[in-house]
């Protein structure tokens, strides 16, 4: 049985534009690795419609902070050596490194152009509201500070096939680009009659060439800078079979263990489900359905039955392919998908991700680190911390579940013989104070356990048939376990 694998989301929406966080990373690379993080998600490496962006506003893509673009030569994260050498301290730590991909739009166009399009409705994108009309568009792309570098490859309308403002008029909507084979991507998420578009200027996967120049970009960027994986941005807005055509090419090219996560927003289980079958199974996805229900449980308190914590979650129907999560950086307030799980019940959420059988959890950097910004959040990193040290070192072997209960729960791990002092037992309440009779092994028996967490002082003692009653606190969560140093 090889060490449990924790991921850290590296970065939130408001980490300031200074430029040094990829030496910000370069430098706790031995510490995430002491707390049991072995990857990083990474933002978006590539250069921004400015240097301020927090990277999704995509303008060059072989522009990794090295040439004067948009502004600045760095990216808001610092410059291509820095993330260079930042990778490399990873790595020397033994950190696998996942880097965020935008591939749905491009933003900051270098020139205008004059093309058809017609302007469709905003909550229907599949219902025209004008003939074809010529519109002035920011649709070329020509990068004059990278001078064909890397790539001769320049954008213009035909490799889009939607944008959200007409110059000619100053007018803001969603125009749809006329031309031969010009139409929405069928191949996409169903929400407002076709949600092909997003925002910006979209890219047009119906288009050869866009699809080859996308590819050849991929690999290019994994060959550079010698990245674990990939994330991959707003999928459901992205031609599916490109998708798979995309993750098997990069297999192809940098082997089977290339890691890949994609973001598919959508809480309905079903629909994520349907995706994972249109793409082969080629990559994991974000478990959305469970920090849905994360965030209901934080704000309903014990009118939440956790007895159905994990029910139609994709990591109680697909575990292997499930990235659980219980915030990120779209979810942090005043984001927009905002739905934060209140601070009671976010050390009760990551004992739900960090300390099960199933699932790859992620730890978001807000909680670790705090955010900063108009309105700071302070960090939660004296509530994770014990729950990562437990992930490490206690949370191995067979699990039970004692989900008997609508506002106490818990469960066990009994431990694995690879890991000493392994086996720990899990007690979350919502509501009053509680206890759960559970039984951890008879091959405990006699064991004395603490709580992790420091929340509980006493001790329990392990019966001879390997039971044992966990008491928890109202409204926490408390881990039982083996202590470093037996107790008398």
């Amino acid at each position: 049985m090889e060490q449990n694998h924790t991921m850290m989301q590296f970065f939130e929406w408001h980490i300031r534009p200074t430029g040094t966080h990829w030496n910000r990373l370069k430098k706790l690379a031995p510490e995430l690795k002491e707390r049991g993080i072995d990857s990083v998600w990474i933002p978006p490496v590539t250069k921004a419609q400015s240097g301020d962006d927090v990277g999704y506003g995509v303008y060059d893509l072989y522009d990794l902070g090295e040439f004067n673009q948009k502004g600045s030569v760095r990216t808001k994260y610092g410059l291509k050596k820095e993330l260079i050498a930042a990778i490399k301290a990873c790595h020397d730590n033994g950190i696998a490194v996942y880097v965020d991909l935008v591939m749905n739009h491009k933003a900051g166009a270098d020139e205008t152009e004059l093309f058809k399009v017609i302007e469709v409705d905003q909550e229907d994108r599949t219902e025209e509201l004008s003939k074809p009309v010529n519109i002035e568009g920011w649709t070329k792309f020509n990068f004059p500070g990278r001078k064909g570098r890397y790539s001769s490859f320049e954008w213009n309308f035909e490799h889009f096939n939607g944008t959200d403002y007409d110059a000619k008029n100053d007018k803001i909507g969603i125009f749809k680009i006329v031309g031969d084979n010009k139409d929405w991507n069928e191949n996409v998420d169903g929400e407002f009659g076709n949600y092909d578009y997003l925002m910006f200027a979209n890219i047009d996967y119906n288009n050869d060439e866009v699809q080859d120049e996308m590819i050849s970009w991929g690999k290019w960027l994994a060959d550079t800078l010698q990245c674990d994986g990939y994330r991959l941005d707003a999928i459901k807005h992205i031609n599916h079979e490109f998708v798979r055509r995309f993750a098997e090419e990069l297999y192809e090219d940098r082997g089977e263990d290339f890691y890949f996560v994609g973001e598919f927003w959508k809480s309905d289980l079903k629909a994520c489900q349907d995706f994972l079958d249109k793409i082969d199974y080629k990559m994991s996805l974000f478990d959305v359905s469970l920090h849905y229900k994360l965030h209901e449980a934080s704000m309903k308190g014990n009118e939440f039955d956790l007895s159905t914590i994990f029910e139609d979650t994709l990591v109680g129907s697909h575990p292997e392919h499930a990235v659980t999560f219980v915030d990120n950086h779209d979810s942090q307030p005043e984001e927009a998908l905002e739905s934060w799980v209140e601070d009671w019940f976010k050390q009760s959420a990551y004992a739900l991700i960090l300390l099960r059988e199933q699932g790859y959890p992620c730890v978001f950097y807000g909680d670790y680190y705090g955010i900063d910004g108009e309105n700071p959040i302070d960090s939660k990193r004296e509530a994770i911390d014990p729950l990562l040290y437990a992930r490490q070192t206690r949370a191995y072997g067979e699990q039970e579940d004692y989900f008997d209960h609508p506002n106490t729960i818990g469960w066990v791990r009994r431990g694995a013989d690879e890991f000493d002092r392994s086996g720990c037992a899990v007690v979350i309440s919502n509501g009053d104070e509680g206890e759960k009779r559970m039984c951890v092994g008879e091959h405990h028996a006699g064991e004395v356990w603490v709580d992790l967490t420091g929340t509980r002082e006493e001790y329990i003692t392990i019966d001879e048939d390997g039971f044992a009653t966990f008491p928890v606190n109202g409204k926490s969560v408390s881990v039982w376990a083996r202590p470093d140093e037996d107790v008398e």
